[in-house]
């Protein structure tokens, strides 16, 4: 059975980020569902206008195996404002699905309450969630069913650790062979 992952964009969402995850998720295979927070037609913070497949509001956590939030502002702040979306994330903790975050989006982690000890960021956001279990030097983050990363650059490393968590370690090289990363 195919994995399936929600990607909730909010406007100002950040496009590298964004389109990267759905992007080496569904070359993995992977069924991703791209949900506009309050239209289909959402614009990132650089003006780039991606049309969602549905809206959050339409959707059950319970179909999804993950959700992965891009970062940008003010993408992750709208992110950490919506009802739904803080929903969906206390709900997938309590059931110890994955949760992945990019760049300042583990903000909207933060403010669920499901972030966990240790995390990565956008430098210099951490600030704004705490320094307390902030790693600098990681590009990619794990602690628990947490998955946090740095920004726009890592955005193909953190997709493809994805990748393996969803599909395995094979998957994911193979993908970063083709993808000429390796």
């Amino acid at each position: 059975m195919n994995k399936k992952v929600l990607v909730p964009l909010a406007t100002g969402f950040e496009e590298i980020e964004a389109l990267t995850i759905v992007d080496i998720l569904r070359r993995a295979n992977v069924e991703v569902v791209m949900a506009g927070l309050e239209s289909l037609h959402v614009k990132g913070a650089h003006g780039i206008v991606v049309v969602a497949d549905t809206l959050i509001n339409e959707l059950d956590g319970n179909n999804f195996d993950m959700i992965a939030l891009p970062g940008g502002l003010p993408g992750a702040t709208n992110l950490a404002a919506h009802t739904k979306v803080q929903t969906l994330l206390k709900e997938f903790d309590a059931k110890d699905k994955s949760i992945a975050a990019i760049c300042a989006a583990p903000y909207a982690l933060h403010t669920a309450g499901v972030l966990k000890n240790n995390y990565t960021c956008y430098p210099g956001f951490q600030a704004k969630i705490g320094s307390a279990g902030y790693n600098a030097k990681d590009k990619v983050v794990m602690d628990a069913n947490i998955t946090t990363s740095q920004g726009p650059s890592t955005a193909m490393l953190f997709a493809l650790s994805l990748v393996e968590q969803l599909c395995s370690r094979e998957v994911s090289e193979n993908l970063a062979k083709d993808l000429l990363l390796v």
